[in-house]
């Protein structure tokens, strides 16, 4: 059991109330969770002030507070006031499970695009160097091979130290995760001792929280303007904004690129539907990895790596032998000799990167079939310009429901389609049930054809009025295509 006074070690106090001695038998932010002896550290959020709840923790046996509105004392409870609860909340959390962070080589992965997949990468070729490794993605999380459920990009502060706390009693060394947005604007991750951040890139997405695209990009920049003097920022270059996050940090600055000198480079020789050809310290290496856009995931890792001191020709053997992380640019296996692609892309650079992809190793004898939607209560904007996007760059375009969440599927297409140029109504459908829409795209589809399942990837639900229900594009693909083969061959 740990002392009040200690779990408040590099807090920023305002005041103090009350016994700072105390034994403290858990730390949490959600009253309803709170038992006796716990400290309950009340956060504004987005949502819910936890203010309103001080008195209900109490009730409970809550027997410290951390707030940052003043309170009238209470016999027996000691009161702590900071400026920013939700930050004394992160450093708690830290200082609760025995600064985790500080004891593996963490690396956190920000930007719109690429984060699970550079993330993964790394997990992946670090435990194919020998090393114990965690993971925590948008995916899963992951300690060696246990797999644990993620339920967001980035956990809350207690979430990301108590499995970081949970890597290090496994004997992990090193820690990849991706540093979302939101996360890193809720001090969900403010204290952790990073050894390298790496900015991927940044595009139009997430403003319905954000608001505004600078407000976006002050987020992302948050994460290196907090960086210690002994890590490294790592930051992609060939985006303009990448420039932006190494402003005012103190950590060694390093960059990479594929258009642009920077200190780690590589060059596309090749990019097929069979992986990738790069050149990477004047190696020539293959990938199997697809499309121009995991060159940077590649890179990433690949600098990552080297800055963490491993050999660059071991990093690069190891790389080569990795596959596509699942829902990234995935080719999905079918009976027929239709091609199908599954990836998460769900914003305009992520869509348009994949389409791209696809034209530049297309043979144009073939038509390209996208089936896309967009999540429900998430950023509107984006919807007529994805819209727009998958008729430019496609044959034929199936419109259907994402994650409707409690929005009406129908109303979600209605707001998409008014970024179809009219010249290009001809090739579009609505259908709003998925699964009818993947079963359109097969019927639709010749041999050689190209289907695009855009914007679910990994997923393996769809929330629907706020109900999550089983449903996995891969798994409906691989089914209805089985079914309408068998079907087909036996006509025959």
């Amino acid at each position: 059991m740990i002392l009040l006074k200690d779990i408040l070690y590099k807090v920023s106090l305002q005041s103090t109330s009350g016994d700072m001695n105390i034994p403290i038998s858990g730390v949490q932010f959600d009253s309803r969770k709170v038992e006796k002896g716990d400290l309950f550290v009340a956060v504004k959020g987005t949502q819910v002030d936890g203010h309103n709840y001080i008195k209900s923790a109490i009730d409970q046996g809550a027997v410290a507070i951390v707030c940052q509105q003043a309170q009238t004392p209470v016999d027996g409870i000691a009161i702590i006031r900071t400026a920013d609860s939700s930050r004394a909340l992160a450093v708690i959390a830290s200082n609760y499970f025995g600064d985790p962070s500080s004891k593996l080589k963490l690396v956190g992965v920000t930007g719109t695009n690429g984060k699970t997949t550079t993330a993964t990468l790394l997990f992946n070729l670090f435990r194919e160097l020998g090393y114990n490794t965690g993971l925590m993605s948008t995916i899963h999380n992951k300690i060696n091979d246990e797999v644990i459920s993620s339920t967001h990009t980035t956990g809350d502060a207690l979430q990301v130290n108590g499995l970081l706390k949970k890597m290090v009693d496994a004997g992990c060394t090193h820690c990849f995760m991706e540093s979302s947005s939101h996360a890193i604007d809720q001090n969900r991750i403010a204290g952790l001792d990073y050894d390298v951040a790496v900015f991927t890139n940044i595009s139009h997405d997430h403003l319905d929280y954000h608001q505004t695209f600078d407000a976006y990009i002050k987020a992302k920049k948050k994460l290196f303007d907090e960086l210690s003097g002994n890590a490294f920022a790592l930051v992609n270059t060939d985006d303009k904004r990448g420039r932006i996050m190494l402003q005012n940090t103190v950590a060694q600055k390093r960059t990479l690129g594929v258009r642009s000198m920077a200190d780690f480079k590589a060059k596309i020789i090749s990019d097929s539907l069979q992986g990738l050809e790069l050149e990477i310290e004047n190696h020539r290496i293959w990938f199997n990895l697809i499309g121009d856009f995991n060159a940077y995931n590649i890179l990433a890792a690949y600098g990552v790596a080297v800055l963490l001191d491993e050999e660059a020709h071991d990093v690069l053997v190891a790389l080569s032998g990795l596959s596509a992380v699942p829902g990234r640019f995935e080719k999905i296996p079918l009976k027929s000799k239709i091609i199908a692609i599954l990836d998460y892309a769900h914003t305009p650079d992520a869509l348009k990167n994949v389409l791209k992809t696809i034209s530049g190793i297309r043979t144009r004898n073939e038509q390209v079939i996208t089936v896309i939607g967009c999540g429900g209560n998430r950023d509107k904007e984006k919807r007529p310009i994805m819209a727009e996007i998958a008729c430019r760059l496609s044959d034929r375009v199936i419109f259907t429901s994402d994650n409707p969440r409690n929005e009406a599927p129908e109303a979600i297409i209605d707001e998409m389609k008014k970024g179809v140029p009219p010249q290009d109504f001809r090739k579009t459908l609505t259908i709003s049930d998925r699964k009818e829409a993947i079963k359109t795209a097969l019927a639709l589809a010749n041999d050689y054809d190209i289907i695009l399942l855009a914007g679910k990837g990994h997923e393996d639900y769809q929330e629907i009025m706020g109900v999550k229900k089983d449903f996995s594009d891969k798994k409906m693909l691989m089914e209805l295509e089985s079914l309408m083969y068998n079907d087909k061959v036996g006509r025959k």
